[in-house]
């Protein structure tokens, strides 16, 4: 759906949540719907974060964590269908995503310095700490239990695009028929901007985060961009991602930038950490399987990959 032409504004508000910085954009020729709808929507997130957040002592992520190994927690249902949805995320890309994954950032320090391995018991021990299929979930009772004590998830990988999801819906329920949600770069867009057909969407360029390596149109969609730019540790002089490979243990470094496009931010802010930590084989082979996705993946050596979708895409805009 295009709008017309006409005394039509885009609205932005920036605000921080969930340890990231939001801008929200509201497109609308009445500014007072448009500002009803990005309140609604910083409200949203804001929710979002009280709910999903393993920082908040009084979230139920938290209590989760609190009792792994000792009982199952009753949750609301949003929470239990999120974790439903993530569990899933970790079949399908073989546990290269796992929201047990977030207490690795305990054993390893990613302080953009120098840093140093950790012993191979700490990697034993984090590692058996660390899998998705000692999560239990009981539907009848809508609860969550963690099978060992020690056992943590988190939705770092996954909560900013729950949100912006959550967000955009708020905001095309109170009438905003096009608007863009942008975390921290990893952005969420509908409908068009003023006096444009489409959004124009920048794959930054992972050496230098003031530009971009490419650049395309997107009318409805989300992209999200994982790498090793603002979280990294340097030991023996490698660059190190802030991102742990849940099946080894270890922090990658083959990768140093993995972008996403697909209709749910959700799914895409999964996807691109996963595709962080796959092999560039496998991550294009399960991306190229599904319909709609798209992904171009950066390596240590600043070689480009794309999906065949990608690369589709980018010849139909040409």
């Amino acid at each position: 759906m295009k709008m017309e032409k006409v005394n039509i504004k885009a609205h932005h508000y920036p605000f921080k949540a969930m340890g990231c910085g939001f801008v929200i954009t509201g497109v609308h020729s009445n500014p007072q719907i448009a500002w009803d709808a990005i309140w609604a929507a910083e409200e949203e997130i804001n929710r979002i974060e009280g709910l999903i957040s393993s920082w908040l002592e009084n979230s139920q992520t938290s209590t989760i964590n609190n009792l792994a190994g000792v009982a199952a927690v009753k949750v609301d249902r949003e929470l239990f269908e999120l974790i439903e949805r993530s569990i899933k995320i970790s079949n399908l890309t073989s546990g290269s995503f796992d929201i047990c994954g977030t207490l690795s950032r305990e054993y390893w320090n990613f302080n953009n310095n120098v840093g140093s391995k950790i012993s191979e018991c700490k990697i034993h021990e984090l590692r058996s700490l660390i899998d998705y299929r000692n999560i239990v979930l009981d539907p009848s009772e809508c609860s969550v239990a963690l099978r060992m004590k020690g056992m943590k998830i988190g939705f770092g990988g996954i909560g900013k695009g729950y949100a912006a999801g959550r967000a955009m819906k708020v905001m095309q329920e109170l009438g905003i028929g096009h608007g863009l949600i942008n975390a921290s770069g990893d952005l969420m867009c509908w409908g068009n901007p003023p006096n444009k057909d489409e959004w124009v969407v920048k794959i930054p360029d992972p050496t230098n985060r003031n530009s971009s390596i490419l650049e395309f149109t997107l009318p409805y969609g989300s992209v999200v961009t994982s790498g090793n730019h603002e979280n990294f540790t340097i030991i023996d002089d490698k660059v190190y991602s802030h991102i742990v490979d849940p099946r080894t243990g270890h922090p990658v470094s083959h990768i140093q930038q993995a972008s996403v496009v697909s209709p749910d931010p959700e799914f895409a802010d999964a996807m691109a950490t996963a595709l962080s930590v796959m092999t560039i084989e496998e991550g294009i082979g399960i991306v190229n399987k599904l319909k709609g996705i798209e992904c171009i993946i950066i390596d240590a050596k600043e070689e480009m990959y794309m999906s065949n979708h990608f690369e589709k895409m980018l010849s139909a805009a040409a």
